[in-house]
């Protein structure tokens, strides 16, 4: 297919100032003054797909604010060279090396000495931005004079999920800017603004379209565009007693999200403003301090460690393949809304289904999905336009993956592995969304196994970003490629695990769950087994996440590794096959081990008891216990594809860095003494497994 010329022109397109000769001695800016004396210093960062801000390229930004001086321009343009965006905030990897709070505040006075010096040129200074302009690309744009937005940009300050509050004069530079309140959501919440909303909220100045840059320029030399900001809650919230207010009334509402003990940097941020929010030197000073002590914690470290693991999986889908269209069979809850946000993301999608009704039900929840995360009417139209409900099956013939998704029994997905194998075209991917089902199992009911591929997703599809790309020994490469290729194209994790009873996340999850169900059996409240759970950190307890995940499908897979595991998997308890059996299957239906309300929120006890640390190990040290087996049995091949898969694919307390990251820090010799000490108590359910002796011996050495 030839290259379409809007993409071949697209670097044109974007207004970047005089192309002149490029400064030898730069690596990621340059400079150009245009015939309206206008200087325009352009960031593009060198080997990199998108901006961020190193070290390195904050001490050529300070050079060059040097030299914007010293050719006295009649104003100062800033913007990106990437087509991706303005810039993605501060480079992570350095992060990993600034341990100590006091080399962090070192390293960060350095950097807000240039982006003082920036705030302080005495010429109009224009940031123009357009695709994301996050954290310290955020910090950098705050301290010019006027912001211009191009429509579709994005900005915001996403520090919050690294442990962090922002560190380069964001917390006062914003809340200088906007209504305080609505700046501190912001940087607490780290959702992001459209452009729209950022005009709104005083962000920026003006929302304009690419080929209206230059104009916009000018239009600003020449004082036709206001400048954005300011605000009486301003004037109001710079007295102590109006922010001590508002600052509990922020603790109450981030603690509904985050527990202090685990994630401290929100309410530091807080405190940050309360204490010096009517004085921006004394706020500057303190951020620098506050960002360097949360920096060198454990929760932003293992965030920060969450934060590569997820890049790395990312990187596994990160291959060339040509897909756009997507066949899903079976149009439950799994399949629906697979074939759904598949649609979201750009493929064209057909979905079958025996029942015309779960076809209707899906292209439903298609457009709650579509309502909610799209933000214009044209987007969800194209995403509708993409999913097409396939009645009579003809979309199989033409698609190039095809995903099967019906009911967890053998015998039905070895027809409908049939029906595709003789169907669908020979270069056709075959993936199979079975949650437990050997991969070899259900490859003998293709004549060529080795275009079958484990795509396991989890629920909420739209949410849970993790698919297990599961293998098997007749796979083929180029399948298992395609796989990874497929997940990349609709923004989700690839995590390559081996067939295996239960593959990697619900093997490990489920005696998680099912000794949850032996202290439910032992009389203790469902709620203060959850308790217990999010004590530990998960964002969920085990017996909300049963119902969350279905009963049903907990059920087969703890039938299924009993049955197929040496190890002592106590007798699941009757009640649970009761509640199967009489379809109180958890929130999908409104009752299961909770009852759900009309919004599909459980009812729970107002009043619920503490958990003991025991009860917590009861829970927990099977999750890892069981993790250490796959480590051993080469089910998952590395202790960070495990951390990765149970973060993202079960929501493992992020900020402990995953499980086998939790067994290092808490000393795996604590670990086995732990569970030895369970195991005497309760039984052989909690034997260390033998991998720790390896383990042990590895650092001892």
């Amino acid at each position: 297919m030839d290259t379409p010329v809007r993409d071949v022109l697209a670097d044109r397109e974007m207004a970047l100032g005089p192309q002149g000769k490029a400064d030898k001695a730069l690596k990621h800016w340059r400079l150009s003054i245009d015939g309206d004396k206008v200087a325009w210093l352009i960031l593009d960062r060198q080997g990199e797909s998108a901006n961020t801000l190193s070290g390195e390229v904050l001490e050529e930004l300070d050079k060059m604010l040097a030299a914007v001086d010293g050719k006295g321009p009649r104003g100062l343009v800033i913007r990106s060279a990437k087509k991706a965006g303005f810039a993605a905030g501060a480079d992570i990897r350095e992060f990993r090396d600034l341990g100590q709070p006091d080399e962090a505040g070192h390293q960060l006075k350095r950097a807000h000495a240039v982006i003082d010096r920036l705030d302080a040129l005495d010429i109009p200074t224009i940031a123009i931005i357009h695709g994301h302009c996050l954290g310290g690309g955020l910090e950098l744009a705050l301290a010019c004079d006027h912001r211009l937005a191009v429509d579709g940009a994005k900005l915001g300050f996403p520090e919050v999920m690294l442990g962090l509050h922002p560190g380069l004069g964001g917390t006062f530079r914003l809340t200088s800017l906007i209504d305080p309140v609505e700046a501190m959501t912001m940087m607490l919440t780290g959702k992001t603004a459209h452009a729209k909303k950022a005009k709104k909220l005083g962000l920026v100045d003006a929302v304009i379209e690419e080929r209206h840059v230059e104009n916009a320029v000018r239009a600003v030399l020449a004082g036709k565009i206001d400048r954005a900001g300011g605000s009486w809650k301003g004037t109001a919230f710079s007295l102590k007693p109006a922010r001590a207010v508002a600052a509990r009334r922020m603790r109450s509402k981030t603690a509904e999200r985050a527990r202090e003990v685990h994630y401290p940097a929100p309410f530091r941020m807080i405190d940050l403003w309360e204490d010096h929010g009517g004085d921006p030197k004394a706020m500057q000073s303190e951020e620098i301090a506050s960002f360097s002590r949360l920096l060198a914690g454990r929760t932003s470290q293992n965030l920060v460690r969450a934060y590569f693991l997820r890049e790395k999986l990312r990187a596994n889908g990160k291959v060339k393949a040509d897909i756009g269209h997507v066949h899903v069979i079976g149009a439950g809850a799994m399949g629906g809304d697979i074939a759904a946000w598949c649609a979201r993301q750009g493929l064209t999608v057909t979905l079958t289904d025996l029942d015309p009704k779960a076809i209707a039900a899906a292209i439903g929840r298609a457009g709650a999905l579509f309502e909610k995360s799209l933000h214009s009417s044209m987007d969800r139209r194209d995403a509708f336009d993409r999913l097409v409900p396939d009645f009579s099956g003809s979309g199989l013939a033409k698609a190039d993956v095809v995903i099967e998704a019906v009911a967890e029994k053998t015998e039905i997905k070895h027809k409908v592995l049939k029906d595709i194998a003789a169907g669908a075209r020979k270069d056709a991917l075959i993936g199979t969304n079975t949650s437990s089902i050997r991969l070899e199992v259900l490859a003998k009911a293709l004549p060529d196994a080795s275009r079958l591929v484990g795509l396991h997703f989890f629920n909420p599809v739209n949410r849970m970003e993790l698919v297990e790309v599961v293998a098997h020994d007749k796979v083929s490469k180029e399948m298992l490629e395609k796989a990874n290729a497929f997940c990349g194209a609709i923004s989700r994790l690839p995590a390559p695990v081996k067939s295996a009873p239960g593959f990697l996340v619900n093997r490990a999850l489920t005696p998680y769950l099912v000794e949850a169900f032996m202290l439910l059996e032992e009389g203790v409240s469902k709620e203060t087994i959850d308790r217990a759970a999010e004590d530990f950190g998960m964002p969920m307890g085990p017996i909300e996440l049963a119902d969350r995940v279905g009963l049903d499908i907990c059920l087969s897979v703890a039938t299924m590794l009993k049955q197929e595991l040496d190890g002592s998997m106590p007798e699941i308890p009757a009640w649970l096959t009761e509640k199967v059996e009489k379809g109180e299957l958890g929130k999908k239906t409104g009752k299961g081990l909770y009852d759900y309300d009309s919004d599909g929120k459980p009812t729970k006890a107002k009043h619920t008891s503490s958990a003991d640390a025991e009860m917590i190990d009861r829970l927990v040290l099977p999750m890892i216990n069981t993790c250490m087996s796959c480590l051993r049995e080469g089910v998952v091949g590395d202790e960070d594809t495990l951390d990765a898969a149970m973060i993202f694919g079960t929501g493992f307390a992020p900020f402990r860095g995953g499980p086998m990251c939790y067994a290092a820090e808490r000393g795996h010799s604590d670990i086995v003494k732990s569970l030895t000490r369970l195991a005497e108590k309760h039984g052989d359910r909690f034997a260390p497994d033998a991998g720790w002796n390896t383990e042990n011996a590895k650092q001892a050495a």
